[in-house]
């Protein structure tokens, strides 16, 4: 990432969380445990979905999003938890301009692909129940790579435009983030340069990455939904409900934190720290909940996990 018209040779601070001393640890010890679940339980999803075999119940689209998604998860918390967890117990972090826009660059990778892929499993999850006799004509394995092509382009795109926008900026102002990363909007705060234009090119560019996959999945499950209230059976419309239940659940966490975070206007007096924990939810919680969930109600991932930790527990015996 290139930074030649920075000015500002001092390191970035990041204050991270005001965390009491006898707090430290046990708080370390639970973003650090949730960390560790977070990258076995996203390359287990990656694992099984990549090893099945052709015939596997997890070659249908639906894990095949699912398993990009997960790694979408495993950029977010990489690029983020380890230097959180130095700021805990160090009490803040000292990182260089360049290390800052570095870790922007792929925190709005993985934050823009998985606003797209959920976007497009909401399609898939449209036709599955909108569209279920047509479903595998539609969505076979050359649109499901385009889909995911699409949306891996556009994130590295999107990023990579605004990292080296702002990369283009003066920074000699102060150099304290009164975060746990380097969000955008704090990292303008550092520049003396003109911001204006980076500022539009985010609004322009990166808000669509966000704003386009929300509204297109609030249309289609709200087609989904007038669909499977159509159903005359109950036993129908239970089933129904099961071919999404779990990616709308994660569509109202993701989503949810997003809008609470960066759409709706904080009330005056707000803490920045309420904040804070409001990106923790996205960016350590849920990338735990997208396996955990997919986990629990999906019995093709159950059963498939049994049959390779039984393959495991052969080799291993050999």
């Amino acid at each position: 990432m290139t930074t030649g018209n920075q000015t500002n040779t001092k390191g970035v601070i990041l204050l991270g969380f005001y965390t009491p001393y006898h707090f430290k640890i046990p708080f370390f010890l639970l973003i650090f445990i949730l960390y560790s679940l977070t990258v076995i339980a996203n390359i287990m999803i990656v694992t099984l979905v990549s090893s099945s075999s052709s015939r596997s119940s997890l070659r249908h689209p639906m894990f095949f999003f699912l398993s990009h998604l997960s790694l979408s998860d495993m950029i977010l918390t990489a690029s983020i938890v380890p230097i959180m967890l130095c700021g805990i117990i160090k009490g803040q972090v000292t990182m260089s301009i360049a290390d800052c826009i570095t870790q922007f660059y792929f925190f709005g990778i993985a934050l823009a692909s998985e606003s797209l892929l959920l976007g497009a499993m909401s399609f898939d999850r449209y036709l599955a129940v909108c569209n279920p006799l047509r479903y595998r004509s539609i969505m076979d394995q050359k649109l499901c790579l385009q889909l995911v092509s699409l949306c891996w382009g556009l994130s590295i795109t999107i990023s990579l435009t605004m990292a080296v926008m702002m990369s283009s900026l003066q920074f000699c102002g102060l150099n304290i983030i009164d975060h746990f990363f380097c969000d955008f909007f704090p990292i303008l705060q550092l520049s003396c340069s003109e911001t204006s234009t980076v500022k539009l090119g985010q609004m322009l560019i990166a808000s669509p990455a966000a704003w386009f996959p929300f509204v297109f999945t609030v249309v289609t499950y709200v087609y989904i939904f007038i669909t499977v209230l159509r159903i005359p059976s109950t036993s129908g419309r239970q089933k129904a409900f099961s071919t999404f239940s779990s990616h709308l659940s994660i569509v109202c966490i993701f989503f949810g934190s997003i809008i609470a975070l960066y759409l709706v206007p904080s009330p005056a007096g707000t803490s920045f720290n309420a904040n804070k924990f409001v990106s923790m939810l996205y960016t350590v919680v849920t990338p735990l909940l997208n396996p955990v969930i997919y986990s629990l109600r999906n019995v093709e991932i159950k059963t498939s996990l049994k049959k390779y930790m039984w393959a495991m527990r052969k080799v291993t015996k050999l």
